[in-house]
């Protein structure tokens, strides 16, 4: 063989041999452990390895101060519950960030509050781990009843920024209610606003509340991880977990105006309303119907964070598209009776159920533009009504010791309903000419009373 042949075979086997050793090398280093490898053209770390390292190094940190977290980042999250992206990952071979790798600047993790304990040191190590830490406090909501000046402020945010990345702790509060509260987060005067982008943050443009979830740990990016059992329920509740606080101060200035009835008869009452609305969330939440405090039910918790004790009933209102055919034998199995049942499914539906000497009305609201309205309807002579509000969105609140819902447009609903006049107190009240927002609707025909209007 010519000596230059033999050259150019040497350098072959040479070049062969050093490529070889380069992919033995590349693949003891990166691709053999766990995590992602992702690298950016330049070589540098892409956005997505930062998110994985800072995610790894916060859920060290927090697993060393037995911090029992849970994923609540709504876009990892989103990822999970995709069967189709669960299938894709399973066809490729070598380890890589599929869920925690969102290429947002922010992942989101949720803490029950009642189990924080090491305030001090957790947010020392972060800082000696290089994270730049944010605290967000607050007052207490379970105290707010209460006509104190204590001042004690609660942890409700804590952002830690690390390589331009935050991590973001939501701090979960048990309410009386048994269900779980997140407060609002808000920057005070001299506080860093270019810390975060807060506008992207999932959680704390408003106050939430949550059923409390199931949570399960399982391994996510190599990264052991506590998710909710059911991802997409929580999701859909993250949608709608805006809530609502009572106003307390305004409601003992109109208790100092007005003094409750404290009568053992008005006691009584008060007893048999919480009963009641706890009968009907029982009852409405295995049909998926979503309802909300209504007429003086409302106002009772917007003025007074309570129930009008001379009021003698209990109003919901539904949307009639969440109207389900077997409602009415729901309430009558969980020990109700039906009172009245007037108009139809298409037109000014309303349902009357009464327990003990205490009725529940059940307003439906039909939508129609950029209005809502509900029916009414005068047995003795046919005559319909129709009450208009704003359109509207809902809301949860707390009423004796219920996560309800009302409009979060409360005051534009009951202005509209009671008139400008809503917080003085109206004893004398005509369904059919003292609300605000009343008209005449015509009457039902005489041949179809015996369907419309049936009282029992």
């Amino acid at each position: 063989m010519p000596r230059a042949h033999r050259t150019v075979l040497w350098l072959l086997v040479a070049c062969s041999s050093a490529f070889l050793l380069f992919q033995l090398y590349y693949f003891r280093n990166y691709v053999s452990k766990p995590g992602p490898h992702i690298l950016s053209r330049s070589g540098h770390l892409a956005p997505s390895d930062v998110q994985w390292q800072t995610v790894k190094t916060f859920l060290a940190l927090a697993r060393r101060y037995e911090l029992t977290l849970f994923l609540a980042d709504t876009a990892a999250l989103t990822l999970l519950s995709h069967d189709a992206l669960r299938q894709r990952d399973r066809l490729v071979r070598e380890p890589h960030c599929s869920f925690l790798c969102t290429n947002r600047p922010i992942t989101t993790f949720a803490l029950h509050a009642n189990l924080w304990k090491y305030e001090a040191g957790f947010l020392l190590a972060a800082e000696q781990k290089g994270f730049e830490v944010m605290e967000l406090r607050g007052d207490d909501p379970r105290l707010a009843s209460l006509d104190t000046l204590s001042g004690n402020q609660i942890p409700l945010h804590f952002l830690l920024r690390l390589h331009g990345h935050i991590i973001q702790v939501v701090f979960l509060y048990e309410r009386s209610g048994n269900y779980l509260w997140h407060g609002a987060l808000r920057l005070k005067p001299g506080m860093d606003r270019r810390f975060a982008s807060f506008k992207r943050l999932d959680y704390g443009r408003h106050a939430g509340a949550y059923d409390r979830p199931e949570l399960v740990l399982t391994v996510l990016d190599g990264l052991d991880v506590r998710i909710p059992r059911n991802v997409s329920r929580f999701l859909s509740e993250q949608k709608h977990a805006r809530f609502l606080e009572c106003r307390h101060r305004d409601a003992r200035n109109f208790l100092q105006l007005y003094p409750d009835d404290s009568s053992p008869e008005a006691v009584e009452f008060r007893r048999k309303v919480k009963s009641l609305l706890h009968l009907a969330a029982r009852t409405l939440a295995p049909l998926n119907i979503p309802f909300w405090l209504s007429s003086g039910t409302c106002l009772g918790w917007f003025r007074q964070c309570s129930v009008i004790s001379y009021s003698r009933d209990v109003d919901i209102g539904i949307f009639i598209a969440d109207f389900r055919p077997d409602v009415i034998a729901a309430f009558r199995t969980a020990g109700l009776s039906l009172k009245h049942k007037f108009g139809k499914v298409e037109d000014s539906l309303e349902l009357s159920f009464l327990s003990e000497d205490v009725k529940l009305d059940v307003f439906f609201f039909y939508e129609d533009g950029d209005i809502v309205w509900n029916g009414g309807t005068q047995a003795r002579s046919g005559r319909k009504f129709k009450y208009v509000f704003p359109g509207f969105s809902l809301c949860w609140a707390e009423l004796l010791d219920l996560k309800v819902r009302v409009p979060c447009e409360t005051l534009d609903y009951l202005s509209a309903n009671y008139g400008p006049m809503w917080s003085v107190p109206l004893r004398s009240w005509d369904w059919k000419t003292s609300p605000s927002n009343v008209q005449e609707n015509g009457a039902w025909p005489v041949a179809e009373w015996a369907e419309l209007i049936q009282v029992y």
